[in-house]
C-alpha cells in the first residue's frame, strides 16, 4: 500500500468526483480510475461506487471505514518526511492553519514572514472559517494548528495563550456617549447594540451577566468589518474587541467598558506530542512574536 494510493481515496472523498480529485493530484480521470479498481483488486472489497442517479461518487461501509485508517495514517508519513529532512538539515514542512479572519489579518503574516526568513522551505496553508470551525476541523485533523477563542466546550484541545485584547464599546463620534470617558452596562441598557459573534459574544455576555444588565441586541453578526459599517451608519453600538478597532473610520469612535473586559486568542492542536517539527516551530515562533509567556517547551533546536 503506497502512499499515493492513500491521498488519491482521501481526495476523492473530498471532491466526491473522480476529475477534481485527478486534477488536484495531477492525474487524468482515467487513471484514477485505474488506480482505485487496483487497489480495489488488492484489497479484494469494493470501496467506491459511481452514485448513477445522483452526481459524484460514494464509499462503501468498508470504504469508508477503510478511509478513516487513510486518513489516521497519512500525517505520519509527512512527520517521517520531516525527521528525514531534519537529519539533513533542510528545515522542510507543511503547516496548514486555521484562522478567523480578524486573526488572520493580524498575527499570520507576522508569523510565517518570521519562519521563512529562517526556513524558507516550509511552506503554509490558511483554512479561514468561524471559531467553530477552526475547532472542528481541528478535531478533524484537516488543520495542523488553529487560532481560537477558548471556551469550555475544547476540553479536547491543547491550547497556549496567545494574546489578550480587550473589550470596547464603539459608536459615532455624535453620539450622546461620546461624552463619556468609559461606558458601564447600565449607560447602554435602552441602546441597539451589535455583537460580533466571531468569539467575541461570550466574553460580552459575561460581562453584561456580572453587571446584572439585561443588553438589548439588536444584531449579531459573523464578520467585524460588517459590523462597523453597521455602526457608521448608526445603526447600533458595536461591542467589539481591540484588534477590531485598529482602523476605525474617521467619524467612530471607541470608549472602554468599565469594568474592563477582556477576551483570549489561544494557538490550539489536538496533540502536541503529534504535532510536526514545523507546526511546532510555529507555535514557538508565534508565541515568542507576541511575548506569550506558557512555560511551553516544544524541545525545538
Amino acid at each position: 500500500m503506497n502512499r499515493g494510493l492513500m491521498q488519491l481515496i482521501v481526495k476523492i472523498s473530498d471532491t466526491r468526483n473522480f476529475t477534481k480529485a485527478g486534477k488536484e493530484l495531477y492525474m487524468t480521470q482515467p487513471a484514477v480510475s485505474r488506480a482505485v479498481a487496483a487497489l480495489e483488486a488488492e484489497l479484494g472489497v469494493k470501496l467506491i461506487a459511481r452514485n448513477r442517479r445522483h452526481y459524484g461518487v460514494h464509499f462503501t461501509d468498508i470504504g469508508e471505514r477503510i478511509l478513516g485508517f487513510f486518513k489516521e495514517i497519512l500525517p505520519y508519513f509527512e512527520r517521517i518526511d520531516q525527521e528525514i529532512a531534519r537529519e539533513k538539515g533542510l528545515d522542510t514542512g507543511i503547516v496548514r492553519i486555521g484562522v478567523f479572519p480578524l486573526a488572520s489579518s493580524y498575527f499570520i503574516p507576522k508569523i510565517i514572514r518570521s519562519i521563512v526568513e529562517k526556513y524558507p522551505k516550509i511552506e503554509f496553508t490558511l483554512h479561514e472559517g468561524t471559531i467553530t470551525e477552526i475547532k472542528e476541523m481541528l478535531e478533524s485533523g484537516d488543520v495542523d494548528v488553529g487560532l481560537i477563542v477558548p471556551s469550555v466546550h475544547h476540553d479536547e484541545l491543547i491550547t497556549f495563550p496567545l494574546y489578550r485584547e480587550e473589550i470596547y464599546t464603539v459608536f459615532k463620534e455624535n453620539h450622546p456617549l461620546s461624552a463619556k470617558s468609559v461606558i458601564q452596562a447600565r449607560d447602554l441598557m435602552d441602546q441597539p447594540l451589535i455583537i460580533c459573534k466571531s468569539g467575541c459574544k461570550p466574553p460580552v455576555m459575561d460581562w453584561f451577566e456580572q453587571s446584572g444588565i439585561q443588553p438589548n441586541i439588536k444584531y449579531v453578526l459573523n464578520n467585524y468589518m460588517t459590523t462597523m459599517n453597521m455602526v457608521q451608519e448608526g445603526l447600533g453600538i458595536g461591542i467589539m474587541s481591540e484588534l477590531s478597532t485598529m482602523n476605525l473610520p474617521s467619524n467612530v469612535i471607541f470608549r472602554r467598558l468599565d469594568p474592563k473586559w477582556h477576551r483570549e486568542i489561544h494557538l490550539a492542536v489536538s496533540s502536541l506530542e503529534e504535532s510536526s517539527i514545523a507546526v511546532q516551530l510555529f507555535i514557538r515562533m508565534a508565541l515568542q512574536l507576541f511575548e506569550s509567556r506558557t512555560g511551553l517547551d516544544v524541545n525545538l533546536q
